[in-house]
Parts: structure tokens; sequence; C-alpha cells
């Protein structure tokens, strides 16, 4: 497939993720859209469009216009995927909170958004108002979840926030109410998503309507009508948000959804909503794997799964719970899905058992990914580790040397891409011109990630080349643990790094610590001040208290050799137990 090719084809389908909500509508209004797990309740597309319709039209009578900023802190997964399209019905921008975020992560990120409304669990609503001082946002809109719904906690508004003006969720989203329509483009801004920043505080992604379109063209090539869609990921998260919530608009899917991972209920769940296809992010697949196999682990719906990353386990995995296919990639809140690579775990034998098979064929996806030109791999041969695939016919991919030249075929450099058409990945850094004209700098977007290329035009992901971490399924930036950690009055300064996480292919935080001269400090001191400022995932997994740090001739943290000796000392503990 061509660029041009494949180009028509992403219009054809639709940039506009609202028309192809309202085409779902059109063609079956009481197909199931979501079967929302938690609480055991099934809206038809033409109910789901009826609720988020009428949450717009209230969004729009609080005063919300087009291109206003409009945050959700929500962890109820329902309760975000209806403020999204609300939120987009209404002319305004999506910009999703982190519902871990507290103190100054969640204040920094209010404050930068400026939404003219904020969306949030009564549940959450204490986090909220203990930055209130420092935010200026004139509506509140409170999900306040009804006794029996499993996330009623008989919490009460707190006494700030309550003396805002503030709404009832559920009343505003009941049918009734049509928004009138407003205009919207491919090119406008759909959504602003968070990213870990480096050197400073996160950066808030610039999201085109396209860009939606760009980042599910290459994973809905592979379903058809009759997919069920599992999504268990925050819906602050692209992956959870649009790659496997809102991707279901383009083929009318019915999507099974939840709060959050279980792998106690996974299985359970899957077969409640009949999945056939699910993303599993690195430490979920040694979680499903953990539980000693049994002889009816194959006999479940799923069918297609995208594992990232690639796990060395994947052909195992697939083995034991029969998934046909399994897919890989590279996606990144800035650029969408850059690379694909389909494994092709049973070839002509039946995985999934052949009565619980659904949506596209085997056939089908060999010729999908014929057709994208993708790479397809039989899962039975070696597979290279780091292996991401070919690139997007939608992209230009290259591998940069620190001068932006093009590195040969096995040469480790930065991963670039170029949008071969317009506003096919991010737009900007939100307020930070300085760090879009960084990342973009000779028209290539630098993505912070070394990897390489084969002379087949196959990538491989190395490393991180930027001061983040992958933690749990979260990027975590070094710069906001070390500034979270310093905010303690005895800590002078601090040095985060990365080392092996105990399971899974990522990454734990470990922590050194350089106390204030003349003062005192003791772990558990440390581990309490953690506990208390950031989120449960980036507290730090190893802390250590040094003397003094070491610095290059300029003055730089050397946290390599921080790192090698954090690495010797958790060998050695792991050797005498």
């Amino acid at each position: 497939m061509t660029p041009e090719t494949a180009f028509s084809r992403l219009l054809e389908e639709g940039d506009m993720v609202l028309d192809n909500l309202d085409a779902c509508v059109a063609r079956h209004p009481d197909k199931t859209f979501i079967y929302y797990g938690e609480d055991d309740l099934t809206l038809s597309f033409k109910a789901f469009k009826a609720k988020s319709d009428a949450l717009a039209a209230a969004l729009i009578g609080l005063g919300v216009e087009p291109d206003d900023r409009v945050s959700v802190l929500s962890r109820n997964s329902l309760v975000a995927a209806l403020s999204m399209f609300a939120i987009w019905r209404a002319g305004a921008v999506y910009a999703p909170v982190n519902f871990n975020y507290t103190g100054r992560l969640l204040s920094y990120q209010l404050d930068d958004t400026a939404p003219k409304a904020l969306i949030v669990d009564v549940n959450l609503a204490p986090a909220v108002d203990e930055i209130l001082a420092g935010i200026e946002i004139t509506e509140f809109i409170v999900h306040d979840p009804v006794e029996g719904a499993h996330d009623h906690q008989g919490v009460a508004l707190p006494v700030g926030l309550a003396a805002r003006n503030h709404h009832d969720f559920a009343a505003l989203a009941t049918p009734g109410p049509v928004p009138e329509p407003v205009p919207r483009r491919y090119d406008d801004i759909a959504n602003i998503i968070y990213t870990s920043g480096t050197t400073g505080p996160s950066k808030g992604v610039v999201q085109s309507f396209r860009w939606i379109n760009q980042y599910n063209f290459l994973p809905r090539a592979f379903n058809n009508a009759d997919d069920v869609l599992y999504c268990d990921l925050p819906m602050y998260h692209v992956g959870g948000a649009f790659s496997q919530f809102a991707r279901a608009v383009w083929h009318g899917n019915t999507v099974g959804l939840w709060d959050r991972f279980s792998p106690t209920r996974f299985w359970d769940r899957v077969a409640r909503c009949q999945a056939t296809a699910c993303v599993l992010l690195d430490v979920m697949v040694p979680w499903l794997m953990s539980p000693p196999a049994r002889t009816d682990d194959r006999h479940n719906t799923l069918n297609k799964v995208h594992m990232q990353p690639l796990p060395p386990s994947n052909r195992a995995v697939a083995q034991r719970f029969g998934f046909d296919f399994v897919t890989a990639g590279f996606g990144q809140t800035e650029t969408g899905a850059g690379f694909l690579v389909v494994i092709d775990q049973f070839g002509d034998q039946p995985g999934t058992p052949t009565d619980l098979y659904a949506g596209l064929s085997k056939s089908g996806v060999r010729a999908a990914a014929a057709e994208l030109n993708a790479l397809i791999i039989d899962g039975a041969g070696e597979i290279p580790k780091g292996l991401m695939g070919r690139p997007s016919p939608l992209l230009e991919a290259a591998i940069l040397d620190p001068q932006d030249n093009p590195c040969p075929p096995g040469e480790v450099g930065q991963l670039a891409f170029r949008p071969r058409f317009p506003s096919l990945i991010i737009q900007e850094y939100f307020n930070k011109p300085g760090k879009t004209l960084e990342a973009f700098r000779n028209l290539w977007f630098h993505t912070g990630d070394a990897c390489y290329r084969d002379p087949h035009d196959s990538y491989f992901f190395v490393d991180r080349m930027g001061g983040y971490l992958r933690v749990r399924g979260e990027n975590v930036s070094s710069y906001e643990v070390e500034d979270l950690i310093n905010m303690h009055p005895h800590i002078q300064v601090s040095a985060a790094i990365p080392v092996p996480a105990a399971e899974g292919s990522e990454e734990d935080i470990g922590i050194f610590i350089q106390v204030v001269e003349g003062e005192s400090l003791d772990l558990a001191a440390v581990g309490e001040h953690c506990a208390s400022v950031m989120p449960r995932y980036m507290v730090p997994r190893h802390i250590r208290l040094i003397d003094e740090m070491p610095l290059t001739p300029t003055g730089k943290i050397e946290k390599y050799k921080l790192r090698q000796q954090l690495l010797k000392e958790i060998g050695n503990e792991m050797e005498s137990g």
C-alpha cells in the first residue's frame, strides 16, 4: 500500500470520531456499544449518544465555548467516556487528568491546562479541594455515584468545592437536551494529553481529530463489526481512550469496559463481554501467566491481542491461551501508531476454539497485513528483541545521529518521524513553544527513544534516551520524582534512576538522596514523605542515602554510576537471599 493509497483510505474511513458515532447510530441504533462491567450496565449506540449529547448541551449552557478546555478527573471509565464525547460535541477540548495525581502534580496540570470546567468524581474531590486556591476553574461537574454503584463511597463534597459552582453529572447527562451543532474540522484540537517531561514538568500534547484517526488506522485494519474490544486501560491514557474505546466507532464494535486491570477477574470479564481483541501492557502478561496452567486455558474468545512492549514470552502466552495473532509496534502520545508487526501464532491450526472465534477471520488478518505492507512473521520462529515492525505508510520514520544525520542499518540512534500528510501527529506542546521547536528540530519529530533498523526496514527498540521511566504502564518523569522528593526540607538533592522491574520488562524506580548538611534522615521518613506527595506507582522501590553525589566536571550528576552501584547491590541481595 502506497502512502497515497493509505491516506485515501484514512479519509474514506472518516476523520471525525463524532461523525463515525453518528453513522453507528444511524446503522444500528440498538446494538450494544458499551458493556460497562463494573456495574453490569449496557448502553446501545443510541443510548450513549443521547446521554453524551445531553451532557454536551449542558456544557454549552454552562458557558463552554469552542476550543475551551474541559478537564476530566475520574476513575469511572464510563463517566470519562461519556465526558469525552460530550466535550468533543460541545466543540471543546478533552483534557483528562491522571486520577492518581494529588498536590503539586494535580495543581500543575490544572493550572497549565486552565480548563473552563472540571468533571470530577466526588471521591476525588478532596484532592481538588486542597488545591482550589491555586487554580481558576469556573464550573465543576461532580460524579456522585448512587448507592449500590461500584464506586459509591458515601463521600460528601468538600466544603471549599461545595461553595463553587457545581452541578450533578448524572442530572446533566440525562437524555433530553440536544446541543446545537458545532462545526469541527480534522485539524481542530480534540485533546490535550499530558506526557512525562524529562528535564521539566509534564507537557500537554495537543492532538487533532485526525491524530485520533491516524492512531487507530493500523489496529482497526484487523477488526470488523463482529469484533468485541476489551478495555481496562485508564481513559487519561491514549491506549484506553482512543485505541481501545474511541476506535470502536469506526467499525461499530461493542466495547467491554472496566475501570482497571484485574489479573484475577480478567478471564471472567472476557467471557462476560465475549471479547475478541485486547491490549496487554508489560506486567499484565506475567500476572496472567502466574497461575498454574489449566486444561481449559484456551477456552476463551480472545483471538487478536496487542502486547506492548512485545515480551520474549509472547509465543508461550499465545500457545497457552490460544491467541491466534499477537501484534506489537510503537505507540506514542505525540506520534500515534508508528510501527506494526503481526505474529501469526498458530498458522492454519485453531488457537481460539472454532466455535468461539469471532471478528475478522484468520485469512482476513493476513490479507490486511499484506495490504498494509506490515511485517507478518511466524510465531514459531525466533523473534529479535525489541522488534517493532515496519513503519506506518502514513509516517516517514528515520534513525538519526546527534546531528540528525540518518544512521546506517544496524546503528543505534534516535527514532524520529515526519507526517506524510497534514495533522497526523502532535500539533504542539501546549504552552511550551520552546519544547515544541526543540522536538521538531530539522523538521523531524524526535521521540527520545534509542532504536535501530535492519536492512529490510524493520525497526527495533533499544532504550529510552531521556530521563523518564516506564513503571506499571505509566511514563514517569525522573524530574518529577526528584522534584517531589526534594520538597522534604532535609533533602539537599536526589537522583532517580531506572532499574529492571521485579516483574515484567518495564522498570522500578531507584532513588539516591543526599541529605542537607547537619540534618538527619532515615529510610522510613523518606518512604513516608514519598507516600504523602506522589501516586503509589511513582514511589521508589529502592531508596539509598548517599554522602555525596558523583558529579561530572560541569556539575551534572553521573546517574550511570549510581545505577551501576544499585544494580550491583540488588544483585548481591538476590544472591544472598
